[in-house]
């Protein structure tokens, strides 16, 4: 939740575990009351959820984790800003239920857009309006298909692209204007990959493992994703992500689009009832995919993950992007490829979680659940890729 100017963590991981025998019913998830103190207003909510929840109130806010809490006694209501929380919270749940048959579509960021006030007043206009003259026919747009098709031929083909099972990637990640620090990236077919940012006190890691995601930190136990971050995080796992768009989702739906980086783009929009959508920019010129959007779903709304995609190059026979960025509401940063190796062997370790009680490197000593809300500094969820 924290804003801080400093490197953010990168990488999405998918996860291949091994999943339980089915004799083994698994466990209940938690709710947030059972992990964290003085929960009123999110009673019920899973508890791994809470995390994102805050960093949805944060980005819509603008605000940080010590506008509403108590600097170590998160379950404190000393703070005013608290109270008005949880009031704020109460009536958008009403209004949804009342007016919208339970669906969310009122969240904090609909009135407050990054701000902690509210304003009732329309804006000025602060350049001359330009006025239409007539109704100007949108033009055609192509169907999902063959946007999807394009891009596919773009990177090189199916069969081309069916023949790489791997990929290893060395780089650097840049952010917040701090110097650049080294990166690994392993994917590997169908759905893991992980990404070890090497920071001073120890690896940043972002994984998925083929069935669930999880974070690690330096001098904090692993974290594993929530459902729903497991979920964001599995699409940037999928290895043949390009050629199993169509499986993915159940609806595709192309849409008008703007300019991505100085690139004309058609937009195709991947849905699946129940899931968040996923936005997918095409170049309209080359077909390659410029950017992708997705979201993870909280209790309190939708925090979203932009990805831009650059300086593809070939590479064994298809097109590999080098350089992609990473954005949220609380940062960016920018990851750029020096070395990139296809079809070599990656042992599974690389994507697994390590015991909760493995040796931890130097670094701040997490504390446990106190409040409502995340410590100030938590591991956020990579945005992946």
């Amino acid at each position: 939740m924290a804003r801080r100017d400093t490197l953010m963590l990168a990488a999405a991981v998918l996860l291949a575990a091994a999943r339980p025998a089915a004799a083994e019913a698994p466990a209940p998830p938690k709710k947030a009351e059972d992990v964290y103190k003085n929960i009123q207003v999110l009673k019920g909510a899973p508890a791994d959820q809470l995390v994102p929840a805050m960093q949805f109130i944060a980005a819509s806010l603008g605000v940080d984790c010590e506008f509403c809490h108590v600097r170590g006694g998160f379950e404190k209501d000393d703070l005013k800003a608290k109270q008005t929380a949880r009031k704020m919270m109460t009536m958008m749940m009403a209004i949804n239920k009342d007016h919208f048959a339970g669906h969310r579509e009122v969240t904090c960021f609909t009135c407050h857009h990054g701000g902690t006030e509210l304003s009732g007043i329309p804006p000025v206009a602060e350049t001359d309006v330009e006025h239409d003259e007539g109704e100007q026919k949108p033009p055609a747009l192509p169907a999902a298909t063959q946007i999807l098709d394009r891009y596919v031929q773009a990177l090189g083909g199916s069969e081309a692209l069916g023949k790489i099972d791997s990929r290893t990637i060395t780089g650097k990640i840049t952010s917040g204007g701090q110097p650049p620090v080294s990166v690994d990236v392993y994917a590997k077919a169908p759905n893991k990959r992980a990404s070890y940012v090497h920071m001073e006190r120890g690896d940043s890691v972002t994984a998925f493992d083929g069935t669930a995601g999880w974070l690690g930190a330096p001098g904090r136990p692993p974290r594993m994703m929530s459902a729903p971050e497991s979920e964001s995080a599995a699409i940037d796992a999928e290895f043949r992500f390009p050629t199993r768009t169509k499986e993915l989702f159940k609806d595709l739906e192309v849409a008008p689009s703007e300019k991505i980086g100085g690139h004309d783009a058609v937009l195709v929009i991947g849905r699946t009832e129940g899931h968040p959508p996923v936005k997918m920019y095409f170049d309209a010129q080359s077909g390659l995919l410029l950017r992708l959007m997705r979201y993870v779903e909280t209790p309190l709304g939708r925090n979203p993950t932009q990805i831009d995609y650059d300086d593809y190059r070939d590479l064994d026979g298809i097109k590999v992007p080098y350089r992609w960025t990473v954005a949220r509401p609380n940062g960016r940063f920018t990851i750029q490829a020096e070395t990139v190796k296809q079809n070599v062997a990656i042992d599974d370790t690389r994507f697994t979680a390590p015991p909760a009680d493995a040796p931890k490197s130097e670094g701040p000593k997490s504390e446990g659940p106190k409040s409502e809300g995340p410590k100030t500094g938590a591991p956020k969820p990579a945005p992946g890729h």
